[in-house]
C-alpha cells in the first residue's frame, strides 16, 4: 500500500470517475487503475462496483476512503510537528477566494516565507463553495473563504479572519446618481448564485423586495468589474477595502442599511492535521487585514 495510491482512491471518490481522478492527481488512467488494483489486492476486497458506467464505491470502498482520509491527514501533519518551537516546516495547500488573492493574502504569504523558509506553500483560487468541497476531500489543507452558508460540507471548522463589505458598483460616469435606484433601472450583472456570496446577495435583495433586471450571471468577480466598468450595467459584489480604494473606473455605494458584510474565514477539516501551519497562516492574514474581527 502506498500513500499515492490512497490519494488516488480519494480522488476517485471525489471526482466520480477514473478519468477525472487521473487529471486531478496528474496520472494516466491506466496508472489510476493500477493503484486501485493494488489497494484491492492489499485489502483483499473490491473497492468499486465496476458493473456500472461509472465506478461506485462498495461498502468496503467507503470504509477504505474514510481510513485513507485519516491516514493521509496524520501523514501530512507529521512535518509540521517536526520543526523547532519557532520554525515551521512541511507543505500547506491553500485555496483562496479572489478578494483575498487581490487583498491581504500576498502580503501574508510573503511574511510567512520570510519567517519560515522551509515551509512549502501552494495556492489555488476558486469560489467558496468549491474550495470548501476541496478541503473536505483532502485536496486542499485549508481555504480562505466566506463564512459557510447552507448547504455546505460537514466536517469543517472555521476561524474568522476579517470582514468585507458588499458594495453596489456602477460605471464611474454614474457616480453622481443614486446607485440604489440604478439597481432597479439598469441591467443587473449578477454574482453567480451558486457561490456563497451570490446567495447572500440574492437573499438580501429578496428581503429588500427589490426587483432587478438580470442581464448576466457571472462567477468571476474580475469579469463583473470589467463588465460594469465598460458601462454594461450595475452589480453588487463583496470587496476588500484595498480594492474599493484602487478601482478608479467604478462608482461605489454601500449595499444595505447598515451595509451588508460578510466574514472571511479560514476553513480546515475538524481533525486539523496541520494545526500549527494553519494557525500561522491565520495570524499572518489577520496582521495585514484592516478589518480583523476582534
Amino acid at each position: 500500500m502506498s500513500l499515492r495510491a490512497l490519494r488516488t482512491l480519494l480522488a476517485i471518490a471525489q471526482h466520480g470517475s477514473f478519468v477525472r481522478a487521473a487529471d486531478a492527481v496528474h496520472l494516466t488512467q491506466s496508472a489510476v487503475s493500477l493503484h486501485v488494483r493494488s489497494l484491492e489486492e492489499d485489502f483483499n476486497a473490491l473497492l468499486f462496483d465496476r458493473s456500472r458506467r461509472l465506478p461506485v464505491l462498495t461498502d468496503a470502498g467507503h470504509i477504505a476512503v474514510e481510513r485513507a482520509r485519516e491516514i493521509l491527514a496524520l501523514y501530512d501533519g507529521i512535518s509540521s510537528e517536526l520543526g523547532g518551537d519557532s520554525e515551521l516546516r512541511g507543505r500547506l495547500r491553500i485555496g483562496a477566494i479572489q478578494t483575498a488573492l487581490a487583498g491581504v493574502l500576498p502580503l501574508a504569504l510573503s511574511a510567512l516565507r520570510a519567517l519560515h523558509p522551509h515551509l512549502r506553500i501552494t495556492v489555488a483560487s476558486g469560489m467558496s463553495a468549491e474550495l470548501a468541497t476541496r478541503v473536505e476531500a483532502g485536496e486542499l489543507d485549508v481555504a480562505i473563504t466566506t463564512e459557510p452558508v447552507k448547504p455546505h460540507p460537514y466536517g469543517l471548522v472555521s476561524t474568522v479572519l476579517y470582514e468585507e463589505g458588499f458594495w453596489i458598483i456602477a460605471p464611474v460616469s454614474l457616480a453622481h446618481e443614486d446607485l440604489q435606484r440604478l439597481l432597479k433601472s439598469q441591467p443587473f450583472i449578477r454574482f453567480d448564485r451558486r457561490a456563497w456570496a451570490g446567495r447572500t446577495i440574492e437573499r438580501e435583495l429578496r428581503t429588500m423586495r427589490m426587483r432587478v433586471q438580470t442581464s448576466m450571471e457571472l462567477d468571476s468577480q474580475d469579469a463583473i468589474i470589467q463588465m460594469v466598468s465598460s458601462g454594461l450595467g450595475v452589480s453588487i459584489i463583496p470587496l476588500a477595502q484595498q480594492q474599493v480604494e484602487s478601482l478608479t473606473t467604478l462608482a461605489f455605494e454601500p449595499f444595505g442599511t447598515p451595509q451588508k458584510t460578510r466574514r472571511v474565514v479560514l476553513l480546515e477539516r475538524e481533525e486539523r492535521p496541520l494545526r500549527r501551519l494553519a494557525s500561522a497562516l491565520a495570524n499572518a492574514v489577520k496582521a495585514y487585514s484592516p478589518h480583523t474581527d476582534p
